[in-house]
């Protein structure tokens, strides 16, 4: 079924791409490739995503970010022409595709798509699966963009190959090579990378971005893998619950969370109890801190401040004083977890030569530079 969905999705489209562009924040609207605006969907009484608002510029590469079952795969679907919306209209270079009474077919949005599972014709060597989208093409011309993108993600030569031949990696190439040989408009990847071990999908998510900007492409990337995410995207939309919690920058979003969700969803961290002073700022067990954004909650109100691994510096110098209950070796750095006085819990990243047993009280203090609180 996904390679009937593939196929729909191929053209003979040869028109050339301009250069790679600012994110949509910066952009002006002829420059906007893809506007989601305010799109809603449902499986029966079941609401996918409600309300649900993006764009990207030319150039751009997206991602949406959040776990399962969240609606990110449906959004991406319902942009390549799959699902129907109920309200709403997804916008693509400047034509309506999706609407309440618009449905454009998926052959005719001029978009790409690499699947989870790659989605390769078994039957077809590597050439004529890259070929797929090219049909319309003289045979020279399409020999010429086969042995071109080919080349581009690194498998010049392996045309005459089948996919069985081939391991996961180059495999996921061929998925992008043939997503991206008919020049498609948009390119979206869904869960592009999920079935490669660690190293391999880290790699790979690089060298697919670079790819993408070599190209001046325009993609979306649906992933529950926050790293991948930060790896390949200019811009991150964390949904949960079928709605967009946060759009923004890998360090906006680690950095300045907007709701508990998105500072539990990125990284790692502790919520630790803190309470209002008269003078706006937050004192915890750790000390006192001014929050980046001042909240409006009265004296002593209590609050929970975010309290990142890196914000925990390890100083055999300090009094303040935590038990080391947990370590976790990761090479370079230990991911200890601290108990301090009141029972309360906190993560520390600490340099592994200063390899601390359980039990043991180490010296720390609190260094945090954006200061993130939410009322309790």
């Amino acid at each position: 079924m996904r390679t009937d969905s593939y196929s729909q999705l191929c053209g003979s489209q040869t028109r050339t791409r301009p250069a790679a562009r600012a994110g949509a924040a910066d952009a002006s609207a002829s420059d906007i490739v893809i506007e989601v605006d305010r799109i809603r969907h449902a499986f029966g009484r079941h609401a996918v995503f409600k309300g649900l608002s993006f764009s990207v510029a030319r150039g751009g590469i997206a991602c949406l970010l959040g776990p399962s079952g969240c609606g990110k795969t449906t959004v991406l679907r319902a942009i390549a022409g799959f699902e129907p919306l109920q309200d709403g209209r997804i916008v693509l270079d400047g034509r309506t595709v999706s609407s309440s009474d618009v449905l454009v077919p998926p052959e005719q949005r001029r978009i790409g798509m690499v699947f989870q599972d790659y989605a390769l014709f078994p039957h077809l060597d590597v050439a004529a699966n890259v070929g797929f989208g090219l049909t319309h093409a003289g045979r020279a011309v399409r020999a010429a963009r086969v042995d071109e993108v080919l080349q581009l993600v690194g498998l010049a030569g392996a045309g005459r190959k089948y996919p069985h031949e081939l391991s996961g990696g180059q495999q996921q190439r061929v998925a992008l090579a043939r997503a991206l040989a008919p020049r498609p408009e948009l390119l979206l990847l869904d869960e592009p990378f999920s079935n490669l071990d660690v190293d391999l999908r880290e790699r790979l998510s690089l060298e697919v971005r670079a790819i993408l900007k070599a190209q001046g492409t325009t993609a979306i990337l649906v992933t529950h893998d926050q790293y991948e995410a930060f790896a390949m995207a200019d811009e991150i939309g964390v949904m949960h619950d079928g709605v967009i919690e946060q759009w923004g920058g890998a360090h906006d979003l680690y950095h300045r969370p907007v709701s508990r969700f998105v500072a539990g969803f990125i990284g790692q961290g502790m919520l630790m109890r803190g309470r209002m002073r008269a003078d706006a700022r937050i004192e915890v067990e750790l000390g006192t801190l001014r929050p980046s954004t001042p909240l409006a909650l009265p004296e002593g109100a209590v609050v929970d401040v975010l309290v990142r691994p890196d914000d925990i510096l390890h100083d055999d110098a300090s009094p303040m004083r935590a038990e080391v209950i947990h370590k976790a070796f990761r090479g370079a750095e230990i991911l200890y977890t601290l108990r301090l006085g009141s029972g309360e819990r906190v993560l520390a990243l600490v340099p592994s030569h200063h390899n601390h047993a359980i039990g043991e009280r180490i010296g720390i203090r609190v260094e945090i530079e954006d200061v993130v609180a939410f009322a309790a």
